[in-house]
């Protein structure tokens, strides 16, 4: 079963400014961990520095999946180990069609798969899924899309590419009820083939389709509070400030 830990990290985004402080987590394949914290708390910088974003410094610890330190691995070499990451802003990438980034992608990460040879089809089958038309394949990556098409996209990603981990940043944000449904039961059954997911968000919205594993509050670069389900209400009833922030 796959794993990813985070031991003891510190990470700045300047020599001096330190952002996450002596962070532990630990999330294994197949199961749903729940970030949740006020702006500014460091969520997505810990997304960025598990996948190698060199803008974050690694002051201290470990990053590891399945017991490798990763610090030292470039961002495509951590994705060939089995991480994704689901921007919470995706870049537009000009010049480059949506078909071929994925094919190009999935062939990196995936060679030998014998899903390559009715590629098509599949990306096909999942844009429908996803409420995008096939004409999608043909545009600019990320170009012009719309927030929602940005977030549908990088978990149709996620889930083409079937990773040992997946951190999605704010997937569901912006996004109305109908489409978090379709998100969540793809989530459910990424999670049943044994990725496992930490899902950074604001928003209870998920919790109506999804149930978490562990939900975790992060404050000032910390995870101040652990635990299951209770969180959710005892964070809905009390706040941050209530729960250690």
């Amino acid at each position: 079963m796959a794993e990813l830990k985070i031991l003891d990290l510190d990470v700045n985004i300047s020599d001096t400014k330190k952002i996450i402080k002596g962070l532990n987590l630990s999330v294994k394949g197949g199961e749903l961990h729940v970030l949740m914290g006020p702006n500014g708390s460091g969520k997505s910088t810990l997304a960025n520095a598990i996948f190698g974003n060199p803008k974050y410094i690694v002051k201290a610890g470990k990053i590891e999946l399945d017991g490798e330190n990763l610090l030292s691995l470039k961002v495509d070499e951590r994705a060939r180990k089995g991480l994704f990451l689901a921007f919470q802003e995706p870049v537009e990438v000009p010049g480059v069609n949506v078909m071929n980034f994925l094919r190009i992608a999935f062939g990196q990460l995936k060679p030998g798969d014998p899903q390559i040879t009715d590629f098509r089809q599949t990306v096909v089958a999942y844009l429908k899924r996803f409420g995008l038309a096939e004409h999608f394949l043909k545009r600019a990556l990320n170009e012009g899309f719309s927030g929602g098409e940005k977030k549908r996209f990088e978990l149709l990603q996620a889930i083409l590419f079937s990773p040992k981990i997946a951190v999605l940043d704010e997937l569901d944000s912006g996004l109305d009820m109908d489409s978090v449904k379709t998100m969540a039961e793809a989530v459910r059954e990424q999670l049943a083939k044994g990725t496992g997911i930490l899902m950074i968000t604001h928003s209870e919205k998920m919790f109506e389709y999804l149930k978490p594993d562990f939900i975790h509050i992060m404050v000032d670069g910390k995870i101040v509070r652990s635990g299951g389900s209770e969180i959710a209400s005892e964070l809905h009833s009390k706040g941050y400030a209530g729960l250690g922030g």
